[in-house]
């Protein structure tokens, strides 16, 4: 467990929020819109992770992230799903009610299943539930299914997201998805990494659709000089108005420390000025997940 930042971290910390935070001087602060929340230790407890998985199977809450993430000026975080059971939306939404942080939650329900409709009423009385994420095996199987296609119509009716993960078979499924459903924003997690597969020219048709959205989320799996290329293509497809800023916490901490992964981004996105640092570490997540200021 990754409790206690180092000196170097501090360091590290106070640089980037020098930086960034001048940006944001008149906000909050910045968004995480990638992380997990999960425990074990609860007598259910937790279809994900392993219990083999030495450094991710154990507790982890709002006060470790909060302990990790403070110092780099992050007050609001997107709770992504880390679990397919039902029960568990109601478990993070409860979770949420103890700790401002937590700005929006992106739960997990099943388009085209019966008790969708039903079960998206229930979650969407409270207001932290900004969505669902769907595998994209699912979007592949689904996007020919009418009751699937009518629960993302619901989806969208609600106002709400629906963040993606999966390789790059879904990216033609999701253009079809876009073209349909207009009015239904779109989250491509993982990128620049994910989906394994992408090819520039299907991922431009797909971003050609404004609702569609890009999270980088996953950066640190490359060498350092080639972050600057992976990182223009996405400001290339998607615009500055539809990148926002992922950690993917306690996920990351297999490939390097929370200042590690935030100040990689950080820099590049502080090279393109003000305006674009903005976008993607505070107002593009607001325009997708419209999240609840909490502070």
């Amino acid at each position: 467990m990754r409790l206690n930042l180092t000196r170097r971290d501090f360091l590290i910390a106070g640089a980037g929020v020098a930086a960034v935070g001048t940006a944001h001087a008149q906000k909050p602060g910045i968004i995480d819109t990638h992380v997990h929340f999960y425990d074990p230790a609860r007598p259910q407890g937790v279809p994900w992770p392993a219990r083999n998985d030495s450094l991710l199977y154990r507790t982890v809450l709002p006060p470790e992230y909060s302990a990790v993430a403070h110092p780099f000026g992050i007050t609001g975080v997107v709770i992504v799903e880390a679990s397919a059971w039902l029960e568990d939306n109601q478990w993070i939404l409860d979770l949420a009610s103890d700790h401002p942080l937590l700005a929006g939650f992106v739960g997990h329900l099943n388009p085209g299943m019966d008790d969708f409709p039903q079960n998206l009423a229930r979650f969407t009385k409270n207001r932290l539930f900004r969505g669902i994420r769907v595998a994209g095996a699912d979007i592949v199987k689904g996007v020919g299914r009418q009751a699937f296609m009518d629960d993302l119509q619901r989806l969208a009716d609600a106002d709400l997201s629906m963040d993606v993960l999966g390789n790059a078979s879904m990216v033609g499924p999701l253009t079809a998805i876009a073209q349909k459903i207009p009015t239904l924003r779109l989250v491509i997690d993982h990128m620049p990494v994910e989906p394994p597969g992408w090819k520039a020219e299907a991922m431009h048709e797909l971003a050609s659709h404004s609702q569609v959205y890009s999270k980088v989320s996953t950066v640190l799996r490359r060498g350092v000089a080639d972050y600057k290329a992976s990182l223009d293509e996405l400001w290339d497809i998607f615009g500055p108005e539809r990148v926002m800023y992922g950690s993917n916490w306690p996920v990351s901490e297999n490939l390097g420390t929370y200042s590690a992964v935030f100040n990689v981004v950080k820099q590049y996105v502080t090279g393109r000025g003000t305006a674009d640092a903005d976008k993607y570490f505070y107002n593009n997540s607001k325009a997708c997940y419209k999240w609840i200021d909490r502070t």
